[in-house]
């Protein structure tokens, strides 16, 4: 029963920790339906927007630093008429209260966004000499101190790469197209092993190599150390590599020990949401590189957007659930341009056509249906008519 002149009710406050593109992408889209909704946004880092991808190609395209910032901090606040919090991490939350710890300070909320994104994985350890000349690149900030270093060198730097997944691939083309001598290490025997069966892997290791890249696949670290001001590694076959710098690119795992501690539930894949992106707790959501939505970890651009999107709608009073297409991913290796839309499940086989570096791999189930595909050269242009003939990732 509604009484006259009853002054409306405030929407809650909505609190977002993590301002990379899944916690600035909801608030984007919450502000849009709502002027009115209080926005907190919780930085651990500098709260700069810039898009992510763009790190790894700068290099080539001689951007500096500083011309990926599309807005500095207090930019996005004012674009997004919010209040953010730059360097500060949350060390708790308190589902039963509603409120996160900040150190000392305890800040409630109304609802709760966790878009803490992934965290790079370090399978060895630095040594302490070693600490200015070895790096992990995932945000902005990363990328700053890097190329402050690069930079630094003044003339072409020998860089080791250990890492032939995404980021490792997609870093090793910009330094050797920018003049930079790169050297990749990997325990796989082809790079992007995640995204490519063999044979496109090979192909494209084949170009690196060409290129000049030195490669030393199937090769596992064993030692790192400081020699008169050079990075020694030696690998497990006893090759010793000399370098100025060194770039450690071995994947990603979900930021996911804030949500344990608070008891939602967590695996190796994200923090488990359903498709509204709920958590188990009462008005607590995730999305992006820290999420599980229903089973499935996607870490890249569109399905975060696609998330985005649904929750900044279910936010704002309209539940939506999210749903993922058929989306390619397209991997910035000018060398030999890569797109692949890798299957939910294990295919019964790979399917491969083609010769040299053009070629098409279709991954195919037990009755001939496709499932995913992966594709080289200048077969990448058939990546749009490929992808409407797979299956969506989460339909």
């Amino acid at each position: 029963m509604s009484v006259a002149n009853e002054p409306p009710t405030a929407p809650a406050p909505l609190t977002i920790i993590g301002t990379g593109m899944a916690g600035l992408g909801v608030a984007r889209g919450v502000r849009n339906r709502d002027a009115a909704r209080p926005i907190t946004l919780i930085s651990a880092d500098s709260g700069d927007e810039y898009s992510k991808p763009l790190l790894s190609s700068a290099l080539a395209k001689r951007q500096a630093p500083e011309a990926l910032a599309m807005r500095d901090a207090v930019g996005v606040a004012e674009a997004l008429d919010a209040q953010l919090r730059i360097h500060t991490p949350v060390t708790a939350i308190d589902t039963a209260s509603r409120c996160l710890q900040l150190g000392a300070e305890r800040l409630p909320y109304g609802q709760l966004v966790i878009a803490t994104g992934a965290a790079p994985w370090q399978p060895f350890a630095v040594p302490p000499a070693l600490a200015s000349r070895v790096f992990q690149i995932n945000d902005l900030d990363d990328y700053r101190r890097f190329r402050t270093a690069l930079d630094g060198h003044g003339g072409p730097a020998r860089v080791a790469i250990v890492g032939a997944g995404l980021v490792g691939c997609e870093y090793a083309s910009d330094l050797q197209a920018s003049g930079h001598r790169v050297a990749l290490v990997a325990p796989e025997a082809t790079p992007l092993p995640r995204l490519l069966p063999p044979p496109l892997g090979r192909a494209l290791g084949t170009a690196f190599a060409e290129a000049g890249i030195d490669l030393h696949l199937g090769r596992r670290l064993d030692a790192i150390q400081d020699e008169a001001e050079t990075v020694v590694l030696t690998l497990d076959d006893g090759a010793v590599l000399a370098a100025d710098l060194v770039l450690v690119a071995t994947g990603l795992r979900p930021r996911t020990a804030l949500a344990a501690a608070a008891g939602l539930a967590v695996s190796e894949a994200g923090i488990q949401v359903d498709r509204y992106l709920a958590t188990g707790a009462a008005d607590v959501f995730a999305l992006g590189d820290v999420a599980c939505v229903d089973g499935l970890s996607a870490m890249y651009v569109q399905p975060l957007q696609a998330s985005a999107r649904a929750l900044a709608a279910t936010l704002t009073g309209t539940p939506t659930p999210v749903s993922y297409g058929a989306w390619p991913i397209m991997v910035k290796t000018p060398l030999l341009p890569v797109a692949a839309l890798p299957p939910r499940e294990a295919p019964a086989r790979w399917r491969i056509e083609g010769e040299a570096g053009d070629l098409v791999a279709l991954a195919e189930d037990t009755n001939g249906q496709l499932l995913g595909f992966a594709l080289t050269g200048r077969c990448v242009r058939r990546k749009v008519e490929l992808a409407r003939a797979a299956p969506p990732l989460l339909g």
